[in-house]
């Protein structure tokens, strides 16, 4: 069957980007197709018809999860009906497990009321990568089983992992779609094909998201500070939009240090960086990507913290570190990610080329397990299979 409409649905701004690709992907592939859903700039931008930028209001944390959580589902019943309402033969669900996971319940449930009675409406459920079973709450996988009929993972050990538990779902390792997004940039790089160092340049990533900014920008700003009083840098920070970057420069006062400000173009601030210090999120993967060395921390509430600790069953956070199985980027986090721990770490990498370097062959390593770039494109090629029109 070809889909003639597609529902599509993400919730924070890496989730926008990857839908965003995956759209373009199976727009070629099935030209004809309408696009509805909600999600950001980046789904709008690629031809889906939003209901809502449910981007603006992703959340961080328990706290922050529970005063939204009366917005949330409201607008998760508004997809609901609308998926009733339209019939999608197709529904792709990109990341934001809880709220996206009790929206497939939900359009499973319409459907299941409808047994008897003579509807035909059976959409095929997508997931598009995977949420951390494998870190904590394993439990995940199988309510993923019952909800979805196809799970699209990111990371090369994830299928495998399911495979184990003996999870009855169909999973599928794609690659990252990062990759496709910086195919025309500069990846991890030999030594001897890295511009001169004259001034290092040390790259600032403290999060996309508000709550991210509060707590890593001030750290990250006194690390700064403390590494610009033992020698000379160059400071740059990259925002992901302009009202990002307007609210990284309210930070830009009296005694702070020199810190350039961009605004997008993330890849060529790494393509020429010497190191990074950044939140522990996706954007460590995009630092791999460029054989960035990387110091890298993560601040959350004291409640989430706790509650993390107890779930959390993996070694590090920062994804490169789990794919490489050792700590190639240095980890702070919580009490540890103080300004001091941050500008030892980095002052270490600065003394250490060697180090650097050999950072930079154990990422390209961990790179090149991907399979290269195509991800959006095996991803729709599947999807397509499992429809049935290929």
């Amino acid at each position: 069957m070809t889909p003639k409409t597609i529902m599509v649905v993400a919730g924070d701004p890496s989730g926008d980007a990857n839908a965003a690709d995956l759209v373009r992907a199976l727009a070629q592939a099935v030209p004809n197709a309408q696009f509805i859903g909600a999600g950001g700039p980046g789904m709008a931008e690629a031809g889906v018809r939003l209901e809502f930028n449910l981007t603006e209001d992703a959340a961080i944390g328990p706290v922050d999860a529970i005063k939204k959580l009366g917005s949330f589902w409201r607008r998760c019943r508004h997809l609901a009906n609308l998926a009733n309402e339209r019939q999608p033969e197709l529904v792709i669900l990109v990341d934001f497990y809880t709220f996206n996971q009790r929206l497939a319940r939900a359009i499973k449930d319409f459907v299941r009321a409808r047994a008897g009675t003579g509807s035909s409406w059976a959409p095929k459920i997508v997931q598009y990568t995977s949420p951390q079973v494998w870190a904590s709450r394993p439990g995940r996988a199988e309510e993923l089983a019952r909800n979805v009929d196809l799970l699209l993972c990111l990371f090369p050990f994830e299928k495998d992992w399911y495979a184990r538990r003996g999870t009855p779902l169909r999973v599928e390792f794609v690659g990252h779609p990062l990759f496709d997004r910086h195919a025309a940039a500069q990846a991890v790089s030999a030594d001897a094909n890295r511009p001169a160092e004259e001034i290092p340049t040390i790259v600032l990533l403290p999060g996309s998201r508000t709550d991210e900014l509060k707590r890593h920008l001030p750290v990250m700003l006194a690390a700064a500070h403390e590494i610009e009083a033992a020698r000379t840098v160059r400071f740059k920070l990259v925002a992901a939009d302009e009202r990002l970057a307007d609210y990284l420069r309210t930070f830009q006062v009296a005694g702070a240090p020199k810190v350039e400000i961009q605004t997008g173009r993330l890849a060529d601030a790494l393509s020429t960086a010497t190191l990074a210090i950044a939140s522990t999120g996706t954007v460590t993967m995009e630092c791999a990507y460029f054989g960035v060395p990387t110091v890298a921390m993560y601040k959350t509430s004291f409640l989430f913290h706790l509650l993390a600790r107890s779930l959390v069953t993996v070694k590090y956070l920062a994804m490169p570190n789990l794919l490489a199985d050792e700590p190639l980027f240095p980890e702070f986090i919580q009490r540890r990610a103080t300004a001091e721990n941050l500008a030892k770490a980095a002052l270490d990498l600065l003394a250490d080329a060697p180090r650097r370097s050999a950072i930079r062959a154990k990422l390209q390593r961990v790179i090149e397990s991907f399979g290269g770039p195509g991800s959006s494109r095996r991803a729709a090629a599947i999807i397509l299979q499992l429809m049935g029109t290929v």
